[in-house]
């Protein structure tokens, strides 16, 4: 089974050779790996240049921002399975994929999602918050609860049928379009109950009281958009649930 990760980056030269090395290390080597780089001026193209050869797809071109990156990644990837690795992020293992690709040729799966940890950006050993997740229930998504989206991979043919990311929402497109697979959709899912992912802290939806803000009201608007009844409680649940997630080691 070919896999493809994509990986999204702009300005990234302190971290992206970290998120680069954790896919090309991965014991899985039947990984197709795509960079969609948004015409970085800080030394990003110069480390991404020295695994250019071993880079299966690479662009380098200005885009209106990170999901129409990975939209254009999505376009470009062949694999029957796709995931994202932010330029921020690492792979918790090198197994990781191997782990991915068997459950996804055991089981009849449309995706599938693990756990995610927060670190620091100075000391990446440090944990500042984990997102242990779970199985996928009807109405989950009511009570406010989503998968951690960094760790969400999915069959590919599925955006081809139900589209890519809605990139008219800027911080809320990975919830819209999980929201949209598993909610509206109803498609099969399983959650892999280990941390697949580590992520650096400092994400732009809760950078500021304004951006996350900013972010329910765009969370509430992927309700309406995807003709489903939008609930106040349902967004106010979704942050409150991530407070014991700072308290989880």
């Amino acid at each position: 089974m070919l896999i493809s990760i994509i990986t999204e980056v702009l300005n990234a030269k302190d971290t992206i050779e970290e998120a680069i090395q954790s896919v090309l290390n991965q014991t899985y080597k039947n990984i197709e790996y795509v960079i969609i780089d948004g015409k970085s001026t800080d030394g990003t193209l110069k480390i991404i240049n020295k695994y250019r050869d071993r880079i299966s797809k690479f662009i380098s071109e200005p885009d209106s921002g990170h999901f129409e990156a990975m939209n254009k990644g999505l376009k470009l990837a062949k694999g029957e399975v796709v995931g994202f690795l932010h330029a921020d992020d690492f792979f918790a293992t090198d197994k990781v994929i191997k782990n991915i690709a068997k459950i996804f040729e055991e089981r009849d799966v449309h995706c599938l999602w693990g756990n995610l940890v927060y670190v620091s950006r100075k000391n990446t050993e440090k944990i500042i918050r984990y997102w242990k997740s779970c199985s996928y229930r009807e109405n989950l998504f009511e009570k406010g609860w989503m998968p951690p989206h960094p760790t969400f991979f999915a069959k590919r043919q599925l955006y081809e049928k139900y589209g890519y990311f809605n990139t008219d929402l800027e911080i809320s497109a990975d919830y819209e379009i999980m929201l949209r697979f598993l909610h509206k959709h109803r498609l099969s899912t399983y959650h892999f109950p280990e941390v697949l992912v580590k992520m650096r802290v400092g994400g732009i939806s809760n950078r500021s009281l304004k951006n996350i803000i900013e972010k329910s009201m765009q969370d509430y608007k992927t309700w309406k958009i995807n003709g489903l009844e939008a609930k106040i409680s349902t967004i106010m649940m979704k942050n409150i649930l991530k407070i014991p997630q700072f308290f989880i080691k």
